[in-house]
């Protein structure tokens, strides 16, 4: 009987283990993100539109992380909310960090930033219901107004991205090695 604990224990470590291993996969390095010399003022709205469609796309699993860091600050001082907080985490864990391949529901591709905003709307709504909807209000005012400070600063020219990854890919399909017609 100990050894059938012990291999459902092995396999839940592997998994923690492979899911520490995705969100790191996933994650963009902190100097990357973090890096002064890369922050400057947009040229202009369109400028600074473009730096936060971007960003967001490129540090999406960054940004996560940082609104729910501010959100669990938030809670400190209230242990109920606390737990309620940690078992979302979870669910965030396994949904959204812990996942190679794309969540399919009923047969349909979710995409991750659905997934994302699923899980933010749940976790968000358990708090709440805790009595915690100022400190969640706040904390969550607080967190969105920094990630669109931080993309809307940052340049992206030092970006590096798949072109499936960027929010502008259809823009790029004929751009590398197309040929026009015509000329």
């Amino acid at each position: 009987m100990s050894s059938t604990n012990s291999n459902s224990d092995t396999g839940f470590l592997s998994r923690v283990k492979s899911t520490a291993q995705s969100l790191t996969a996933t994650r963009r390095p902190w100097r990357d993100f973090l890096d002064l010399s890369s922050f400057n003022l947009p040229i202009s709205l369109s400028d600074a539109t473009t730096r936060v469609s971007q960003n967001l796309t490129h540090f999406r699993v960054n940004y996560t992380i940082t609104l729910l860091t501010i959100l669990f600050l938030s809670l400190i001082y209230h242990p109920v909310s606390l737990i309620v907080f940690l078992l979302t985490l979870v669910a965030w864990f396994f949904f959204y960090f812990g996942r190679d391949d794309p969540l399919t529901v009923f047969g349909f591709l979710v995409d991750d930033r659905a997934v994302a905003a699923a899980l933010f709307v749940v976790t968000v709504i358990a708090l709440v219901l805790t009595h915690v909807w100022a400190n969640v209000l706040v904390s969550v005012g607080v967190g969105v107004g920094l990630v669109i400070l931080h993309a809307g600063l940052r340049s992206t020219d030092d970006l590096v991205m798949d072109d499936q990854e960027s929010p502008y890919a259809v823009l790029l399909d004929d751009v590398d090695g197309g040929v026009y017609e015509g000329f």
